[in-house]
Formats: structure tokens, C-alpha cells, sequence
């Protein structure tokens, strides 16, 4: 491999020229010029969510529209979709990478993989497909939904590993136990992304699975899943930077921030053909570590996704994520990850947040409310409403769940 496919200043240059060439976007907003350094990086302007949106559906291609040979985009459902493209070429190194991370999970051929993430324009499911036919394992395309026949699948064909969202494997979790309980499945590990989830959340799906969780990242703007993935000793997800390039950045500001500190990811695309993309803001929450991971992975890792910058909430003048008051609950013994956030505003009244939250069918639920109240008053300082709720009160998602009402927008 040549110095200009490994040097990732050279890669920068390369893509920055392309895409002036190719994309009216870049050609309009780029300056000229070659850098000259890694840290001329932080003054090109960054790319958004809108940006995708006002230059749908082809506008943001660098290739002609006959070269695709697969179209992906967001849900849309706050607007235009986000359309990405991919060549013969992309979709031979998304294959190669979601080969990656299934490895990192300890996918082998003699697995079984149930792929529970949605097929179809959603980037998840046929992502997770490439990687695993790549790999040569038993592929159950079951996609989202329809869940006692997702647990048929699970005890009737031996799956081994999982696939979905991990708001989904929650309702997986909860669908095995009323269906007899996990002493017949043969799960050993599940690839779960697509939403931000904690520490407390994997506790809760690894409990009820009894399987090893793995986190994984990708975004439609980048390709789909992908980006990034935990191996197996749990410490973040290495960043696949020989695709990538990643940074942090103050969320108020725009500009970098030094490894260790916890901002908004911002990353560029150095390889794809069809949809290149330049510093992208991703609105998540992480750090950057540049420490060497003992499993011996050149990739540098992001910590675990804490929230998105446009998901945060004020209440009374306190920021609060849905992430933070997840990890808090998630720590009372008897809660489960099943909950909802519900702002509210009343005339002359300062904000009201409830927290609804289900608690496990065989705890106690005396005192739980308030040990959750004062678990949050705690840690975060602001007094909570929370609601103690029996086991399967709450709307279950076959996708991302819906965690927070916001009935000021009303």
C-alpha cells in the first residue's frame, strides 16, 4: 500500500480535490488549496444533517447516478430524507467492514446470525447482511417485528447470535421469559446499534439473553453501520480510521477538542465513491481516547454514545439526557430499561419532567419511586416526578424507541 493510501493527510487532500470537482455542495463552500497539515483540518467548514436535505435526492453524489448500485436514506420523518449511494466499489468495502465487526463480536461460519435490524431503505439490516455472508455463517434475514415468531426463530433454529436494536432486544428479552425462559437458547453474542444505550442497558439485555453485548456505530450520512465497534474487552468502539477520520469537537463552538474530552464526533468519510462526506456533524456525545487498546487494534476508540447534542433537554434551566437519567435508573435495583421522559409546561409554571418507568414482575415495588427520585436528585440536582409502572405498561418499538415526549412543542 502506497504512502498516499495510508498517510492520512494525502487521503484528505485527495478527497478535498475530488469532491470540488464532483459536488456542487463542496465546490461552493471549500477553499482551495491543498493542506498542508492535520490541523488545517479543524477550518474547513462542516457538513449537516440539513445539507443532506436541501440537496435531495442526488445533489450530494460525486459519481453520476448510473454508477450506484444501491440507494440507502433516512426515515425523513422530520423533514427530506437523507439518500446515500454506494458503488460497486462502496459496497465492497461496507461488506469488509461490517465483516470487522461481526469478527469483533466472534462471529464465525458455524454461527447462526438472526438479523433483526429492518430490512429495506434502513441501513441496518442488509449492513449487518453483508458482513455476515462475507463471513459465510447461517444468515435468518427475519427483520424487525412479528416477536414471538423472532423467539420461534431463536429456539427452533439454534441462533447464536443477534442482530437489533437494543431497545428490541429488550423486547426479546421480556418475549423469552414469558415463553419459558432462556434454558434452551444457544445465544453467545449480540450486535446491537442504530440508538445510544448504557452501560445500565447492556446489563439488562445481557441479563435477559444471556449473551455478550457489543456496541456498534454507523450513521446513514456515513454509510450505515460500520464506523466503529467494540471488541471484546468492553472499552469503547474502535473507529475504523482507515475509513474514517474522526474528531471531537465543543458543541458550542465547533472547534477540536484534545483526546479525553467529551464533545460532539465529527467525521469525515476518506474512501467512498459515491457520497463523500467532509466533517460531518454527527450531534453525538463522546470521547476520543487515544490510549492503546490490550486487544492490539491500530484504531483509535470513541467512548460510549451518551446522547446527542440535539436530544439534550432544559428543564428549569439544568441540561438533562435521556442517557444520564437511563444510567441513574438503571442503577435502582428492580427497574428495567423500559421508560419514557415526559416534559410538560404548564401556564405560570416552570417545567415539569416525569420519568416513566417500568419496574422487573418479580420486584418490590414499594420505595422504588423514591429511591429513583432521590437517585436522580442526587446525581444530576434536579427534583423528578418519577412513576413506578407494572411490566409491559409502556409502547414497545420493533426499532429505536421513543424515549422522550416533549409536550412543549405542542
Amino acid at each position: 500500500m502506497g504512502a498516499s493510501e495510508t498517510d492520512p493527510l494525502e487521503r484528505l487532500n485527495a478527497l478535498l480535490e475530488r469532491v470540488r470537482q464532483r459536488v456542487p455542495l463542496y465546490r461552493d463552500r471549500l477553499p482551495g488549496g491543498r493542506l498542508t497539515s492535520l490541523e488545517q483540518v479543524a477550518d474547513l467548514p462542516f457538513t449537516t444533517k440539513e445539507d443532506f436535505r436541501r440537496s435531495y435526492p442526488f445533489q450530494m453524489l460525486a459519481v453520476p447516478r448510473e454508477q450506484l448500485v444501491r440507494l440507502h436514506m433516512s426515515s425523513g420523518t422530520t423533514g427530506r430524507p437523507v439518500v446515500t449511494g454506494y458503488t460497486r466499489a462502496d459496497m465492497e468495502r461496507w461488506g469488509e467492514r461490517m465483516e470487522r465487526v461481526l469478527r469483533a463480536a466472534g462471529v464465525t461460519q458455524a454461527d447462526v446470525v438472526q438479523n433483526a435490524y429492518g430490512y429495506g431503505l434502513f441501513t441496518g439490516g442488509l449492513g449487518i447482511h453483508l458482513g455476515a455472508e462475507r463471513i459465510g455463517c447461517t444468515v435468518v434475514p427475519a427483520s424487525s417485528g412479528v416477536t414471538q415468531r423472532q423467539v420461534m426463530l431463536l429456539r427452533d433454529l439454534g441462533t447464536t447470535i443477534l442482530a437489533c436494536t437494543p431497545s428490541y432486544a429488550l423486547v426479546l428479552a421480556e418475549a423469552v421469559a414469558r415463553d419459558g425462559g432462556r434454558g434452551e437458547l444457544r445465544l453467545r453474542s449480540g450486535v446491537f446499534g442504530a440508538e445510544p444505550w448504557t452501560e445500565g442497558m447492556r446489563s439488562e439485555i445481557e441479563r435477559g439473553l444471556g449473551l455478550a453485548a457489543f456496541d456498534l456505530y454507523g450513521l446513514t450520512e456515513l454509510g450505515g453501520p460500520g464506523v466503529a465497534v467494540e471488541c471484546g474487552r468492553h472499552d469503547g468502539m474502535h473507529v475504523f480510521e482507515d475509513g474514517y477520520y474522526a474528531e471531537v469537537v465543543d458543541p458550542e463552538t465547533g472547534r477540536p477538542l484534545a483526546p479525553g474530552q467529551p464533545g460532539e464526533l465529527v467525521l469525515t468519510s476518506l474512501d467512498r465513491e459515491a457520497s463523500p462526506v467532509i466533517r460531518f456533524r454527527t450531534r453525538d456525545r463522546t470521547v476520543l481516547v487515544d490510549e492503546p487498546c490490550p486487544c492490539g487494534s491500530p484504531f483509535r476508540r470513541m467512548r460510549k454514545i451518551h446522547g446527542r447534542t440535539d436530544d439534550m433537554l432544559v428543564v428549569r434551566g439544568e441540561n438533562v439526557f435521556p442517557s444520564q437519567i437511563e444510567d441513574i435508573l438503571l442503577s435502582v435495583d428492580g427497574l428495567t430499561g423500559n421508560y419514557q421522559l415526559v416534559v410538560d409546561r404548564q401556564a405560570h409554571r416552570l417545567d415539569d419532567l416525569q420519568v416513566r418507568i417500568e419496574a422487573r414482575p418479580d420486584a418490590e415495588r414499594a420505595g422504588l419511586r423514591e429511591r429513583a427520585e432521590e437517585r436522580i436528585k442526587e446525581t444530576i440536582g434536579l427534583s423528578v416526578s418519577v412513576m413506578v409502572l407494572a411490566a409491559g405498561a409502556l409502547p414497545r418499538s420493533e426499532g429505536k424507541a421513543r424515549r422522550v415526549i416533549d409536550l412543549r412543542e405542542l
